[in-house]
């Protein structure tokens, strides 16, 4: 079925939905799917979900989260929703990044079951047949592992690998590797989402965190068919850091190793000076040590600042205690 013309504005759209559709009564599997700029495939992403979900009940519901798109996203997922009442859009106010728009999908669904999965497609929709098969074997949480990673770069792959490999050595979490946030978990697991209270979200930590039967169904992760990642480099190193910071602390404990360490190694440079100076009658001379020693003392003083102040910025995030994120409008009412 092919979708109408696209509207002339939001405005028009909103005043043509009228009626609001609320959450009366509890689905079998909710799908959330973060959506940022992706009006080319998301017309082929809603046909295939569907066709995956109704593979394993009828009673359903699709909940897109427009995270700040700048295109026509917003009034394809709109005309959806007239079009399907299995269709259901949260549209933020402003973009507020990945794991709050999944974050905020959690906090509207109402499934027994809910599958988090990206809107590139890259991720494949039919997938989740095979995922609810294994949550219906007693799993609270299934993961989609990549056995291959199609159109990703070396330099992705590898600094992927090396974060989680320094993620399990530096917590008590352990991570499987090559997953993401594609997964099915249980409704148990959404409500202790929920109860997490801190604005920096790391999702697949705090699942792993908090235990449970845990099993994984690995898949061929397809490339990205239009456009790029929403994911540049620094967000990938906020995202990295969002994930240790919140699992542990070392970071702040290898601080004050160092510190101790170039103390250490001062304590005897101030040593050999004194000997060198009053029993051997030499002085240490050199303009270019002194200048090395001190660039090395003020990196490592530079260093655990920054790391530091990491820990610090997060904490200030969760004294504000400002929401999560705006909602503009929607089509459904918050789960209580």
């Amino acid at each position: 079925m092919e979708l109408r013309a696209p509207l002339r504005n939001i405005d028009e759209m909103v005043s043509r939905t009228k009626d609001i559709k609320y959450l009366s009564m509890k689905k079998d599997i909710s799908v959330i799917i973060p959506i940022y700029n992706e009006e080319k495939i998301i017309s082929e992403l809603y046909w295939r979900l569907k066709e995956a979900v109704l593979k394993i009940s009828p009673n359903y519901e699709l909940i897109f989260v427009n995270d700040g798109s700048r295109d026509a996203s917003l009034l394809h997922l709109m005309e959806f929703a007239k079009q399907d009442d299995k269709v259901y859009y949260i549209n933020f106010s402003r973009n507020f990044g990945h794991q709050i728009a999944v974050t905020a999908g959690l906090d509207y669904c109402s499934g027994d079951a809910v599958v988090i999965i990206d809107g590139d497609l890259q991720d494949p929709p039919e997938l989740i047949p095979e995922l609810y098969a294994k949550h219906k074997e007693g799993y609270e949480v299934v993961y989609a592992q990549r056995s291959q990673r199609k159109g990703e770069t070396f330099f992705k792959k590898i600094t992927a690998k090396m974060f989680y490999r320094i993620l399990r050595k530096i917590t008590s979490i352990d991570i499987p590797l090559d997953t993401g946030d594609f997964r099915l978990i249980d409704k148990k697991i959404v409500e202790y989402l929920r109860l997490m209270p801190e604005k920096n979200k790391f999702l697949r930590g705090q699942i792993a965190w908090m235990g449970y039967r845990q099993t994984g169904v690995e898949f061929v992760r397809d490339e990205r068919k239009y456009g790029k990642t929403g994911y540049s480099l620094s967000k990938m190193i906020n995202f990295a850091m969002d994930g240790i910071t919140s699992f542990s602390d070392k970071p702040l404990k290898y601080v004050t190793k160092v510190g101790i360490f170039v103390s250490f190694i001062s304590f005897l440079i101030i040593i050999y000076a004194l000997i060198s100076h009053f029993l051997l009658d030499r002085a240490i001379t050199g303009w270019t040590s002194l200048i090395i020693s001190f660039m090395f003392v003020g990196g490592i003083q530079l260093i655990s600042v920054g790391v530091i102040g990491e820990y610090i910025s997060r904490i200030n995030k969760n004294v504000l205690d400002r929401p999560l994120y705006l909602v503009q409008n929607t089509n459904l009412k918050k789960e209580s």
